[in-house]
Parts: structure tokens; sequence; C-alpha cells
């Protein structure tokens, strides 16, 4: 049996945690707020506040939320890369993601555009492992609420179904 082509033969892999950060308004979107982070590496608090920032000064308008109810991950990457991944539910039951990043030096969140623009239908980028555990919760939290009546309490609920711990 061959090795999986894509990982580094000395690849080792560690648990990362998810850090709930309550709820954040971006416009009239309400997005559940995460770090995600190796333990004993946080986001460090001045990047979260540029990624808190950005979410309810910009973050509506440059990403397309429109009332949107959803999630955001500020994933801690290394040292000084960072990924600020926006998932909203639309259609009912699809999960739609936006991409930012901060790198070394930038004093801003950009869109994140990897150096290639897959042709349609080929495979890119979407989660890693970490953020799929965060992504598999939520999309439980979904589906939990979309199975309620949905009122005020219901949706009060969801707000409060969040994911802490190893991923």
């Amino acid at each position: 049996m061959n090795a999986p082509a894509h990982v580094a033969p000395a690849y080792a892999h560690y648990s990362k945690r998810a850090v709930p950060q309550g709820v954040l308004r971006a416009g009239a979107s309400i997005l559940k707020f995460y770090h995600l982070e190796k333990p004993g590496e946080p986001v460090p608090e001045a990047i979260a506040n540029t990624a808190r920032a950005f979410l309810a000064d910009e973050g509506g308008e440059r990403t397309g939320l429109n009332g949107d109810h959803g999630f955001a991950l500020l994933h801690r990457c290394g040292a000084d890369f960072h990924f600020l991944l926006i998932a909203t539910w639309r259609g009912s039951n699809e999960a739609w993601e936006a991409v930012w990043y901060r790198d070394g030096g930038m004093t801003a969140f950009a869109p994140f555009d990897p150096a290639y623009p897959p042709a349609a239908g080929t495979l890119r980028p979407t989660f890693c492992v970490w953020e799929l555990g965060i992504v598999a919760h939520e999309a439980a939290a979904w589906s939990r609420l979309l199975a309620s009546p949905r009122t005020a309490a219901d949706l009060e609920r969801w707000r409060g179904d969040v994911l802490e711990g190893a991923v």
C-alpha cells in the first residue's frame, strides 16, 4: 500500500484547540467567533482585535454577508500567519465560505487567493482537519436549529451551542 501522496514523511500531527470567543455582529449578520490555536500558542490579542474590528466594521460589506447566521474561525497557523474563515448558512442548509488572511507584517486582513486560480471542477483548498472539527460541530448545531420551531429561544440556544476543546 502506498503512503498518502501529499503528507510529508516527517509530518507529526498534533491537536489544536477550539476556543469560543462569543457572538459577533457583522452588520445584520450574527457570527459565532472561534479562535483555533495550538495549546500554549494563543491567538495574539492584537490579531484578534483586528479580526473583530474587521468583522464588525467592514466584514459584512466586503464579504457579502447579508443578514446571515454563521461562524468565523481565527486560525493561528504558526507564529505569524492567521486565517480568518467566515462561514454562513444559506439556502437553508448550505455552508458558504469567505477566506481572509494576515501574514507577518500585514496590518489588516486581506482576501486569500491562492497563487493559482484552479479551473472549474478541479480540486482546491477548503478546510484543514482542525477547522473541520469546528465545522462539524457547527453543522450539527445548525441542523438542530433547522429541526426546531426556530423561535427566538431556539436561536438563542444555537448562539450558545459552541465547541470548546481539542480538535
